[in-house]
Order: structure tokens, then C-alpha cells, then sequence
């Protein structure tokens, strides 16, 4: 899995990571799902066979947000985090 940080221009526009691009060509449709403040990106054309886990993915990503808010949440700094990522 990739993390990276990027942010949104004032016309709304938010660029992808050039590490992150590849398999996107220009004009393709991104499906963008919102869930309590989060976002989850995906290809338009992967929808048919994977819709039902992303949307599941998404719930349970709100679910451990609402977790981490009520302060039943593990805090550690981004190198940690990051370290912690690479061992799923």
C-alpha cells in the first residue's frame, strides 16, 4: 500500500501523486467516495466487480474513525505509522 499527502488547488482540484498515477490515463472516470470526512478514490471501470468491498471498506473505515474520536485510538508519528503500514 502508498500513502502520500497532497492538497486541493482553490478551484477544487486535487492532484494524484505521480507515484500513485500509474494505471490512470488522462480522461478516465475516478469514482469518489465520502464517509464522515473520509475519502476513497477508484477507477470508474473496476466498479463492477469491486463496488461491494470498497463500499464495505468505506463503513468500516467510518467505524474506526468514530473509534479513534471516541479516544480508543493508538497514536504514533508518521514514520511508525508508515512502518506499521508496510507489515499488511
Amino acid at each position: 500500500m502508498n500513502v502520500a499527502i497532497t492538497k486541493m488547488s482553490s478551484k477544487g482540484q486535487v492532484v494524484i501523486p505521480t507515484e500513485m498515477r500509474a494505471g490512470i490515463n488522462e480522461g478516465d472516470k475516478l469514482l469518489i467516495i465520502q464517509n464522515e470526512g473520509q475519502l476513497i478514490m477508484k477507477k470508474a471501470s473496476k466498479l463492477d466487480s469491486n463496488l461491494k468491498e470498497d463500499l464495505e471498506f468505506a463503513k468500516k473505515t467510518g467505524e474506526a474513525w468514530k473509534r479513534i474520536e471516541e479516544g480508543k485510538g493508538i497514536r504514533m508519528d508518521f514514520d511508525d505509522f508508515i512502518d506499521e503500514m508496510k507489515k499488511w
